[in-house]
């Protein structure tokens, strides 16, 4: 005799103006983006997406409104910054999340954690004028002319005592988004770490490994993912900033020979030049157009991040099968 189906039980009460009321905003972080895109798409016009736009000339007329907009110019600045922050960022950044997670007790990673989580809060002006006033004299006076001495022989870090007068630069900009950069690194490697189920820690502790054996062969294979992730969204965080950096580096719409030279980043020459671009047709369809730029690369590098994020957790959950 065939077994009589069981019912099918009814929704719950109140589900279905609740999922046609949470479905719309559900969506409406991909909405903004949208209209983020498109806005951004019709005011520039795409006039200058040519063979020129990607090149690193860049030379702009104000008396007849026209020039090369080469955007490159600004990119070699943008990765020249971002990736220098990450390799410091990354490398503080779990140094800080072993410690908080492997080494010192909770009465001391508690606040600790707290005190880096406050360095996120700091808003970007203040390290752009902590920078400009306290830190460019420093590095003008003492710091670089002392790296020219000691490692001068290593390419960037050469170069005359007139490239260390003023202090600001490429060096500075790198050393304040490092520090911005660290918060959101740490916060990410040390849930990763904190995330890699105790039961394979203790097999690797009762097999007579040492904890940082224990943290190199099993935290690090088990929250790999999450790792790269903090390294994706802090490069993320380090390309568009803006003000902070525009503060710090320079101003100079040029390739430095050294590290101590001015520069500048796609987010920080929209930052200069966004009042006087309404003056200037041109230049503010060019303007569009880089933050169409920075914007694409911030959407790949967040989604391979969060991806890289994501796939920690599943690794964590299953043990790390």
């Amino acid at each position: 005799m065939a077994a009589t189906p069981s019912p099918a039980l009814p929704p719950p009460r109140g589900s279905g103006w609740r999922a046609w009321l949470g479905s719309p905003v559900a969506l409406l972080p991909l909405v903004l983006v949208a209209a983020i895109v498109i806005v951004l798409l019709y005011a520039s016009e795409l006039r200058n997406f040519g063979g020129s736009f990607w090149s690193l000339n860049y030379l702009f007329d104000p008396l007849t409104d026209s020039g090369s907009f080469g955007v490159g110019i600004f990119a070699v600045g943008t990765a020249i910054t971002a990736i220098m922050a990450l390799i410091l960022a990354g490398a503080l950044s779990l140094a800080i999340a072993i410690s908080l997670t492997v080494y010192l007790p909770p009465i001391a990673s508690r606040p600790l954690t707290i005190l880096t989580n406050l360095l996120a809060g700091i808003p970007s002006v203040v390290y752009g004028i902590w920078g400009y006033v306290i830190l460019a004299p420093y590095f003008g006076s003492t710091l670089e002319p002392t790296l020219q001495n000691v490692i001068g022989f290593i390419p960037g870090f050469g170069g005359t005592r007139a490239d260390t007068a003023g202090g600001t630069g490429l060096l500075l900009a790198v050393f304040i988004l490092t520090i911005m950069v660290i918060p959101l690194t740490t916060a990410i490697m040390r849930e990763s770490l904190r995330n890699v189920p105790k039961d394979l820690v203790e097999a690797g502790l009762a097999l007579g490994a040492t904890q940082w054996e224990v943290t190199r062969r099993v935290r690090f294979s088990v929250a790999r993912g999450g790792l790269w992730g903090a390294l994706f969204l802090g490069f993320g965080r380090a390309i568009g900033e803006a003000v902070a950096v525009a503060m710090v580096i320079g101003a100079s719409v040029q390739i430095p020979s050294t590290f101590y030279g001015g520069s500048t980043t796609i987010a920080s020459f929209i930052f200069y030049q966004l009042d006087s671009a309404f003056t200037y047709p041109s230049l503010l369809q060019a303007l569009v157009e880089y933050a169409l730029v920075l914007l694409a690369i911030a959407v790949v590098v967040n989604v391979v991040g969060q991806r890289a994020t994501h796939s920690d957790m599943i690794a964590a959950a299953t043990g790390g099968i």
